[in-house]
């Protein structure tokens, strides 16, 4: 039988939950974040994340999603006062039915998959959680391999990165690295055992069309800073760095949203297969 605390207080376990929502160094320290949102929790536990707590109101009837959840997670259970998941859940109209604690995954670049289709996406030194998730929530639906966050950067297990995402964190490995160099090294590796993967810069200066670019084959594609673009670091590794043509008053895009043009544009020609030859 699973453990079931019953918490009406604002305890110290309680302030432990509060502060995963608002301090990255905390939640690092724990070793875990909080999870809010039926989707998110439910492909958490779908994709085999380590579930530490499920928090949940005492008082008022759950639905049959949340019960089964409780059935199926072997978990802590804790049951709190209404005011107090609402505190946790954000939501000051309501308290949400269920809350997750889960377990922080490791930052290793081997828990990305490679491979001669492998499409991973570098985010360097984003600055906004929103735009981490959503960019996770593009790599998911187009089909990426994996996502990194590279540098002195937001924190993808932020509250607002994780609701961004609408639950592809946990569909998606992603990995922090604390510097691209590290990021070189295993790109340098897995060249090393044969497997020609490509670095892709994006820049609105780039030297070809993004749609006129091969990227059928193992690519690592990287977005810059949403303010400063790449860093000097990845501008210099870069085998080709590539554009998205735009018109109209705009002088650029968004950084969540050019990612996902050239995730669009990867997936597309992945489907159809390079009716070209590579651009080099």
């Amino acid at each position: 039988m699973a453990k079931t605390l019953k918490i009406t207080t604002r305890n110290a376990s309680f302030q432990q939950w509060q502060a995963l929502l608002s301090n990255r160094t905390k939640r690092q320290r724990a070793g875990e974040f909080l999870v809010q949102g039926v989707r998110p929790i439910s492909l958490a536990v779908e994709h085999g994340w380590e579930i530490r707590a499920l928090l949940h109101p005492y008082g008022q009837g759950l639905s049959r999603w949340a019960r089964d959840l409780l059935d199926q997670v072997d978990s802590v259970r804790v049951v709190m006062t209404p005011d107090l998941m609402a505190e946790l859940g954000g939501k000051d109209e309501e308290s949400p039915e269920l809350l997750a604690v889960v377990g922080l995954p490791e930052d290793r670049l081997d828990r990305l998959p490679t491979g001669p289709d492998s499409l991973v996406l570098v985010f360097d030194r984003p600055t906004t959680p929103g735009n981490i998730g959503t960019l996770v929530r593009s790599a998911d639906a187009f089909g990426a391999t994996g996502v990194v966050i590279t540098g002195h950067a937001a924190d993808p297990y932020d509250p607002k990165a994780v609701r961004a995402s609408t639950g592809s964190l946990f569909a998606v490995p992603v990995v922090r690295a604390a510097s691209h160099r590290e990021v070189v090294d295993w790109v340098t590796e897995l060249r090393g055992h044969g497997l020609p993967m490509e670095i892709v810069g994006t820049d609105e200066d780039g030297d070809v069309d993004v749609a006129d670019y091969d990227l059928t084959g193992p690519r690592l594609v990287l977005v810059g800073n949403e303010t400063h673009g790449l860093s000097t670091g990845w501008r210099e590794v870069s085998d080709r760095t590539v554009r998205i043509p735009i018109t109209g008053a705009a002088s650029s895009l968004n950084a969540a949203t050019a990612g996902t043009v050239v995730l669009y544009e990867a997936a597309r020609q992945r489907a159809r297969g390079s009716d070209r030859s590579p651009v080099r």
